[in-house]
């Protein structure tokens, strides 16, 4: 348990400035009280025993306007829309080769695909994933790991709940402030006594005498949400713009992409998917392989949404720790690749303040419409090139 404590150590909170490195966003718009008009006084007697007109009654929707209630985080068709009435929950999982094999991700709404912050000898970074749960709550999540300051932007137009084993001090503090958006206190040490939380003991190991249980914490999401009463209404809004119907779908009118590979670690360090029309999705490769989840389920997924930002990194807190990834995504732009049914298409995000999601459009202006379904989310760095095969 010495790891595990160690992460516990984490939760003090230290002073620093919460936004470092991270950005701040824009005012948020508001909507203005409309100031009230003079009403001309009558000009005779006619006029003012005139009868007042029949109110003219307000139009109906148009019928090219979709008001079917949709599962926000997924933009399936949702019959009882009451069902989508409670808190997302996102979970850290290590997404490094001796981390695997994981386990619940194939019943994510979205995962995330980060940086993971401890930098290898060339001076670069693997990813970490952030899967989160809606539509569907998988039983168990594993293995679970700390919080990274990216996950605050990401998650605060969801309002989730995080799953996590801690993290760095001042990333807590950055959490703590933006405590109105999602709830990132539940960890592992502070929900103890709950069953949110477990070990597997399969994945306990022990190195140079010492026993380790960081790739052995498991997560349970269904449980981990009834630890809070916040955000009980669900998710707020629609993270993505969903299609209707199939012909909006954006990627239907773009180029084929049969395969296509993301760059991290420099260019090297590939994170690749290959459509299977069988199954009209793509299927997830690792740089080392297909990316199979512990009970031998293949990972793949209908939507592929790369998002290509500036990345940095944090300063080592107080010689402690590892360097933390930085995203410039709050108030920031930049340019994206939408993958869906082997084919793909280009365009410009812009984000705002922390809470408000990203907004896309297309290289040729018009709006960007995303198919219903599972979503990856790709985070490379802005001067990634990313490669497709048609």
């Amino acid at each position: 348990m010495a790891k595990i404590s160690r992460r516990a150590a984490l939760l003090s909170i230290v002073g620093i400035g919460v936004g470092a490195g991270v950005g701040v966003g824009v005012a948020a718009t508001s909507r203005a009280k409309p100031s009230a008009e003079p009403v001309p006084a009558a000009t005779s007697a006619a006029a003012s025993t005139a009868s007042t007109p029949t109110p003219t009654p307000e139009p109906s929707p148009s019928p090219s306007v979709d008001t079917r209630p949709r599962w926000p985080l997924t933009g399936r068709l949702l019959k009882d829309q009451h069902k989508a009435e409670h808190v997302a929950v996102a979970v850290k999982v290590p997404d490094n080769q001796y981390e695997h094999p994981q386990r619940g991700l194939d019943k994510a709404d979205i995962v995330f695909v980060e940086l993971d912050g401890y930098r290898d000898a060339s001076g670069y970074s693997g990813t970490r994933l952030m899967p989160v749960f809606h539509s569907k709550m998988a039983d168990t999540v594993e293995p679970a790991r700390s919080i990274r300051p990216v996950d605050i932007p990401l998650l605060s137009p969801i309002h989730a709940v995080i799953g996590n084993t801690g993290a760095a001090p001042w990333v807590i503090n950055y959490v703590k402030h933006n405590k109105k958006h999602l709830e990132g206190m539940l960890s592992y040490m502070n929900t103890r006594g709950t069953g949110s939380y477990g070990t597997d003991q399969s994945r306990v190991y022990t190195f140079q005498g010492q026993t380790y249980y960081d790739r052995a914490t498991t997560c349970h999401p269904a449980v981990l949400a009834k630890q809070t009463k916040r955000f009980a209404d669900g998710p707020p809004q629609p993270y993505f713009p969903w299609a209707s119907e199939e012909n909006e779908v954006s990627a239907a009118q773009g180029k084929k992409a049969t395969s296509m590979s993301i760059p991290y670690k420099g260019q090297n360090y590939r994170m690749s998917y290959t459509y299977d029309a069988k199954t009209k999705r793509y299927k997830r490769n690792m740089p080392w392989g297909p990316h199979v989840l512990a009970d031998g389920t293949r990972v793949s997924t209908d939507n592929v949404l790369v998002i290509k930002s500036k990345q940095s990194y944090g300063k080592i807190y107080k010689g402690k720790g590892h360097d933390e990834p930085l995203y410039a995504i709050i108030d920031g732009e930049g340019t994206f690749f939408y993958f869906n049914r082997g084919h793909y298409v280009t365009g410009t995000w812009t984000k705002g303040k922390v809470q408000e999601p990203f907004q896309f459009t297309l290289a040729d202006g018009t709006p960007f419409k995303m198919a219903p379904g599972q979503t990856y989310v790709e985070l490379p760095d802005v001067k990634a090139k990313i490669k497709v095969k048609g």
